[in-house]
């Protein structure tokens, strides 16, 4: 199927500072990467594409840029180009931008099924074009502060919940919520998952709402996941357990603290405060998506960069597809006991 690629073509843009970009898809989360394409530095913002023609026209009104009647003519303009269309749109969109040449950044998930994911890595590497993924969470700054005391985290806990919105009840909310921390749980741990326990049920969508599994790695970590859609507030917690202490983060607020275990020979104190220096961990107040689009930018221009790959957002889509497998097969064996 990629036999018209060229693999000896050199990517475009290698030595080039500014890239011309664009965004398709301008809805909620398509404006915020425009807005901010428009105004970050390395970026020629060239234009926007909707469906939703009036749309795209307001967005680029409002941002200064032109709005494209059809996707080709603005990858034709573009060298790389951000797809913020809805999941189940992904594939053919990324495919395209793909094989006009753009370096592309689509959404996460990165597809619907893996085979999906799997032709749109394998025309990016076949092109030597930079494809990454949208998984914005891995740039919380709070995140980024923690860095330097990760140490082999031993369980990880993390809670996602969100108020309803019909928008993104098109896919589960694995793909929608949970897919973000199984991204970052997966960057975290340095090994393969070796066993999925889950179970979630729909709420107010024909689809799952809320759900929770449990991932064991094969260097003997663990995690737990919870996601939901249909809570009455939005909560993003994160907490880590490693031999040298415990972080307890929040990821809404952009901040939290790192308990770290004090290395005192003298035996066991009278309070907690004699046992762990605590650390506080603010998040540096740079937006997430903009240091997102700042690595988009420099992985095109073939420079290091933290841009989440298409490999990586592959892996995040199996697990949460093989999470998937173990609510449905759940819901099946619960369906033949009632």
């Amino acid at each position: 199927a990629l036999d018209h690629l060229h693999p000896s073509e050199p990517p475009r843009n290698h030595h080039v500072s500014s890239i011309r970009t664009g965004v398709i898809g301008v809805g909620r989360l398509g404006l915020e990467h425009a807005r901010i394409l428009h105004q970050l530095p390395g970026s020629k913002l060239v234009g926007v594409y909707d469906v939703d023609a009036d749309r795209s026209r307001a967005v680029a009104e409002r941002i200064g840029t032109r709005s494209f009647p059809q996707p080709a003519p603005l990858l034709d303009a573009a060298e790389g180009v951000v797809i913020a269309v809805p999941t189940p749109a992904h594939f053919e969109t990324a495919q395209a931008a793909l094989e006009a040449g753009c370096h592309t950044l689509v959404e996460k998930p990165l597809a619907r099924t893996l085979d999906e994911a799997d032709r749109l890595v394998a025309l990016a590497e076949a092109r030597r074009i930079v494809l990454g993924v949208g998984h914005v969470e891995r740039f919380n700054g709070v995140l980024v502060g923690c860095e330097p005391y990760i140490d082999r985290p031993r369980f990880i806990e993390s809670l996602r919940l969100a108020p309803f919105q019909p928008r993104g009840t098109d896919v589960t909310v694995i793909l929608d919520l949970m897919i973000h921390d199984i991204d970052l749980v997966l960057g975290l741990v340095n090994g393969p998952v070796v066993d999925v326990k889950a179970v979630g049920v729909p709420v107010v969508s024909s689809s799952v709402d809320i759900a929770n599994a449990r991932l064991a790695f094969e260097n003997g970590t663990v995690a737990n996941i919870t996601a939901s859609r249909v809570s009455a507030r939005p909560i993003r917690q994160l907490r880590l357990f490693q031999s040298s202490g415990y972080f307890s983060l929040d990821l809404q607020a952009g901040r939290g603290e790192f308990l770290r275990r004090r290395r005192d020979p003298t035996g066991v104190g009278e309070s907690p405060e004699d046992l762990v220096d605590r650390i506080e961990l603010a998040a540096d107040p740079t937006e997430p998506l903009r240091r997102e689009l700042k690595a988009f930018l420099e992985a095109a221009r073939g420079e290091d960069s933290r841009l989440v790959t298409g490999p990586e957002g592959r892996r995040a889509l199996a697990v949460a597809l093989g999470i998937t497998r173990e609510i449905e097969e759940f819901a099946d064996v619960v369906a033949q006991d009632s």
